[in-house]
């Protein structure tokens, strides 16, 4: 029998029309977007699904957005009687997980997001940090080559996401990562290309948004979560308030270790895993990480439905 974990996304994944067609075809859905329009005090419904895209894409509206998307996909897939053993997320999908395991309401989530967000941005000038892809090297190549980088400039530039084996994005000030690109070109990466983003997310950088989140997630109602959670900071199953909240905090300004995260599922005995939310970036990675895992997405009307006959109890 199939052992399934399910995840969730993080920046990235966002569109605009997201969870719209579940909200039309599923009361369940409807009233998660509902219940977020009215704990947010603003329309963010009308954001996912209307746009414009340059305000679906700000940070402070793209995290509360994209956690909506996913907890209302995860309520139509569990009133359909879909269960999982284990649960994980990608940065932002981290929230998105533990409302999953019953650790966190929805609503505070939201709500925590959005600032976590708005710190996030406030945290670096734009134009001052930057992050990249950079695919076609060893994770060991590209995380020794930013200790020289930032050794040599004085400027911080760190692996950030280690996502996949040959694809780590690094972020950090914005000289720095633009010398590290270079330098991995002549390491041998495949490509290094900077990303369309506003911030340099778990970096360094973000120590301030670390400190000044730090106690909004200290007050946050946490409860002990009803399936393990593989944490962002160290892949290690979590359970307790006291464990996810100390990975919520770290991962502010540390690593996503993504790749670690599917290899410690994969080790336990997860065979199966689904993208619950927007797109199916996560399972593009998984197919990356492990080829004889399987993944699919549960984000629209159709992939719900085939998730909830092929996998449903």
């Amino acid at each position: 029998m199939a052992r399934i974990a399910a995840l969730f996304p993080g920046q990235g994944s966002q569109a605009v029309g997201m969870g719209r067609d579940l909200a039309e075809r599923w009361p369940a859905a409807a009233a998660a977007f509902t219940e977020l329009d009215a704990g947010l005090g603003f329309e963010l419904s009308a954001l996912c699904w209307e746009g414009p895209d340059e305000e679906l894409r700000l940070t402070t509206n793209t995290q509360p957005a994209l956690l909506a998307h996913s907890v209302a996909a995860w309520r139509v897939l569990t009133e359909g009687g879909f269960q999982v053993e284990a649960v994980a997320g990608h940065s932002l999908g981290e929230y998105s997980a533990v409302v999953a395991a019953g650790g966190v309401t929805a609503v505070d989530a939201a709500r925590t997001v959005r600032e976590r967000g708005r710190l996030m941005q406030q945290a670096v000038p734009v134009g001052e940090g930057a992050m990249a892809a950079v695919l076609g090297l060893d994770d060991e190549i590209v995380t020794a080559v930013c200790a020289e980088v930032a050794g040599t400039t004085g400027e911080a530039v760190v692996a950030a996401n280690f996502n996949a084996p040959g694809q780590v994005v690094i972020a950090g000030a914005a000289a720095a990562v633009t010398r590290a690109i270079e330098v991995l070109k002549e390491r041998g990466a495949r490509r290094a290309l900077p990303l369309p983003v506003s911030a340099p997310f778990h970096s360094p950088l973000m120590a301030a948004a670390r400190r000044g989140l730090e106690p909004t997630l200290r007050d946050l109602d946490l409860t002990e979560l009803a399936v393990p959670l593989i944490r962002n900071v160290d892949a290690a199953p979590v359970l307790t308030a006291d464990d996810v909240r100390d990975g919520l905090i770290r991962q502010v300004d540390s690593p996503v270790l993504w790749t670690q995260t599917i290899a410690r599922l994969r080790s336990d005995g997860f065979d199966t895993f689904v993208e619950v939310g927007s797109g199916n970036v996560l399972c593009g990675l998984v197919k990356r990480i492990d080829p004889t895992a399987t993944c699919v997405p549960a984000g629209t009307v159709d992939t719900i439905e085939r998730v909830l006959s092929d996998l449903a109890d």
